[in-house]
């Protein structure tokens, strides 16, 4: 069955060459106990070794079973040494951290035997050999008799062909040395057992054909063996080791080396725990200012203006360019050049039009909780006082958004508290805006006449207090084509033509609203502008105006249409706003506005486009890209540690493969291939990774707790830092990828060992 044709090995050291085996041939019985004999440096363990696939033959060739090994791949050898061979060693050669069992299992776990079967095989393979009481303990706790009984039934497990000694009783005293050779003489009955010893006595009272050789040339034998033909393709089944098994073995080494396995998964962590509390705080930050967007930047409106500034790409490079210092900049001759407005190139005018208006005012309620428009048209006001009547300036006047809902005005009620009294639903009704401090200007007290000596007003002294609007053809007085305010207050304010407005409620914008909650103020309804433009657009100084070329309240020329345009705006021609704005429902519904008016403008010429302001997407994007940064360069930082990390794991994978390389050699013996030592390795360092990450994720989560309570005590913000399960998982997948990382040249390192010098190592 096996057959060895003129083999030749040499040895080179550096011009040394040591010729192991001449020419050797011999042929082998399918079941025989043949001992080679011969002293040291004679080439027996060489030749054992080339038949047992640990090594490779110059020349020659080794035949089993008719199928010959020239053409043999790396595989081909793991495959053979796994199925067709079993090594019973001088030094045991078992691996430490598995119990017997699993030592005796490990041929069968390379060839992807099922744990139920393998099981059951290495028990009765314990048994044959009897040990079966013995299946739980580990290798340090067995006499060395003992320890080669483990051995034998790991050579046998498999149920390979051959069954190849190496001294298998070098380490034993004499008496266990006679047990362990009548254990061998009984298993030759059926396989043939090749056996390497010094111990001429021991080889001639068991084996039954003896092998001498000398200087790597066979010299002697006792019953040599004609090989018959055999045509026969011999099969050897492949080995195949699942990455599973991989993790299960590295998991009982590093079982062994706790204390250091916490080190150093705990020194890979710091990497990991900086950038997870970096992410947490980040991640809480970032919740905060969403949750700040939704409470207080939801009430910011879109705005459409009559100009606004184009904040494109061309217009950034055109505003950076003008900053920049260049070849042209500092010139020393005495020439003045022309600089272009930078305003101008960038600013773009809105037409707000009728047909706009209708189209804002037909977007879907669902969407926006009121529009607000803002006008040139002048309120003419008046308000009654001890000492007379007072002018009230428009500046201190507001419009109300308006709902496009008219069962509810849901911008206003959103936005503001009622303190007292009732919101203005009709053209005659206006409401007092107070601040937070329920502060109102004092400017605007007086010109509602209230008398400034005191220091605070009751709500019911403001409720109800009336202001007169006059109507354009009595508050200007026709001057030969130049009108003049009337000044006859008393005159004006009891004017039957007036429309009487009363304070019917007193409102204060909300705590988280406090971008309205600043300002204070008399707000009036739609309606009333409405009521003035369609009364003054009548009016005598409308009318001349719209004739006349020039300010009939100033008397200068008009150096253009829209100068006069603005005028007749002014004194209520129209009621065509230069500002309108959207308010949201709340932050989501902003998209869909925005939606509406890129709809709108798909179809218009580049100068007819109305372009909108989103003051909070301007400040969440602002505010967003900061955060951003930040948590970048912090990262960055944290990831310096995470390198080290990296080759730290290199380090302490290459010294694992120092340890275990006679484990390497012990696995590649039993047939594991160059990949399933890389495997062995690589799971190691997976499993040093998942306790890294594991283990930096813990101890950022811990330290999330101090992190909060600090950021509190410093800005009165709660509970901001918290852990996205998201960051947790990836940073765990990192803290895995960069050990392997780390330890894969080990692991190419430990899969190219030379299995029978990893076997000589102590």
């Amino acid at each position: 069955m096996l057959e060895i044709r003129n083999i030749k090995k040499s040895y080179k050291t550096g011009t040394f060459i040591q010729h192991a085996l001449k020419d050797v041939s011999i042929s082998f019985r399918p079941n025989e106990f043949v001992a080679i004999l011969g002293p040291s440096g004679s080439g027996k363990t060489t030749l054992l070794n080339i038949i047992g696939g640990l090594d490779r033959y110059d020349s020659g060739d080794l035949v089993i079973n008719g199928k010959s090994t020239k053409k043999f791949s790396d595989s081909n050898w793991d495959s053979y040494r796994n199925n067709c061979v079993g090594f019973i060693f001088q030094s045991y050669n078992l691996i430490n951290h598995l119990n017997i069992l699993e030592n005796v299992e490990m041929s069968l776990t390379l060839s992807g035997v099922s744990k139920k079967v393998r099981k059951q095989k290495a028990l009765d393979a314990l048994k044959q050999v009897g040990l079966i009481d013995h299946a739980y303990k580990k290798p340090n706790q067995l006499s060395g008799g003992q320890m080669q009984r483990v051995a034998i039934a790991r050579a046998l497990v498999n149920e390979p062909d051959i069954i190849l000694a190496d001294e298998p009783t070098g380490a034993l005293d004499s008496t266990t040395s006679v047990q362990i050779m009548e254990l061998i003489k009984e298993i030759a009955k059926d396989k043939l057992v090749i056996m390497v010893t010094h111990n001429k006595e021991l080889a001639y009272d068991y084996a039954n054909r003896i092998i001498e050789l000398k200087d790597g040339e066979l010299i002697n034998d006792t019953n040599p063996h004609e090989q018959s033909k055999n045509n026969q393709e011999y099969k050897i089944r492949k080995t195949a080791m699942s990455f599973f098994t991989a993790l299960s073995l590295s998991f009982k080494n590093i079982e062994t080396k706790k204390g250091r396995t916490f080190l150093t998964a705990f020194a890979s962590s710091i990497g990991i725990i900086g950038i997870a509390l970096i992410l947490s705080l980040s991640n809480g930050f970032n919740i905060e200012v969403e949750k700040f967007e939704k409470d207080a930047l939801s009430s910011l409106p879109i705005m459409i203006s009559e100009q606004t500034v184009e904040m494109d790409e061309d217009s950034l490079a055109k505003m950076r360019d003008s900053f920049k210092i260049d070849n042209n900049s500092y010139p020393s001759e005495e020439v003045i050049y022309i600089q272009k407005d930078m305003v101008e190139d960038t600013t773009h005018t809105n037409i707000i039009n009728q047909e706009f208006i209708d189209y804002i005012e037909k977007i879907n309620p669902k969407y926006v909780s009121g529009i607000s428009y803002m006008r040139l048209v002048s309120i003419n006001a008046l308000s009654k006082a001890k000492d007379g009547y007072k002018i009230i300036d428009n500046s201190y006047l507001t419009t109300l958004p308006k709902s496009l809902d008219e069962k509810q005005n849901d911008v206003v009620e959103d936005n503001y508290d009622l303190l007292k009294g009732k919101f203005a639903t009709n053209k005659d009704e206006v409401v007092l805006a107070v601040d937070s401090k329920n502060r109102v200007n004092e400017k605007l007290l007086e010109m509602l006449g209230f008398d400034l000596s005191k220091d605070n007003f009751t709500f019911d002294e403001i409720l109800n207090k009336e202001i007169k609007v006059v109507l354009n053809d009595d508050w200007y007085i026709d001057n030969n084509n130049y009108f003049i305010p009337n000044f006859n207050y008393e005159e004006l304010y009891n004017n039957k033509n007036n429309l009487t407005l009363k304070i019917v409620g007193i409102i204060r914008g909300k705590e988280d609203a406090k971008l309205v909650s600043a300002s204070s103020g008399i707000a009036y309804t739609e309606s009333l502008i409405d009521y003035i433009v369609e009364n003054n657009s009548k009016s005598k100084i409308v009318l001349k105006q719209k004739e006349l070329d020039y300010n009939i309240l100033t008397g200068e020329q008009f150096r253009e249409e829209k100068d006069k345009d603005a005028v007749l705006s002014y004194l209520g021609n129209d009621n065509l706003p230069i500002l309108v704005n959207i308010f949201p429902r709340n932050f989501d519904s902003k998209d869909e506005i925005i939606k509406y008016l890129d709809d709108y403008n798909e179809t218009k010429l580049e100068e007819d486009k109305l372009l909108y302001t989103d003051m909070a997407s301007l400040i969440s994007s602002l505010s967003g890209s900061i955060m951003d940064a930040i948590t970048i360069v912090l990262i960055a930082f944290s990831s310096i540690s995470l390198v080290v990390s990296c080759i730290m794991i290199g380090i302490i994978t290459y010294i694992s493969v120092l340890e275990r390389t006679k484990e390497i050699g012990i696995l590649r013996a039993m047939g594991a291939r160059r990949k399933d030592i890389t495997r062995v390795f690589n799971a190691e360092t997976i499993i040093i990774g998942l306790c890294s990450g594991l283990l930096g994720i813990t101890i950022a989560r811990i330290l999330v707790f101090p992190a909060n309570i600090i950021i509190y005590n410093a800005t009165g913000l709660d509970n901001v830092a918290k852990m996205n399960p998201l960051h947790a998982l990836l940073l765990l997948i990192i803290s895995m990828l960069l050990t392997v990382l780390g330890g894969l040249i080990p692991a190419k390192v430990a899969s190219r060992k030379n299995p029978v010098e990893a076997l000589r190592t102590e």
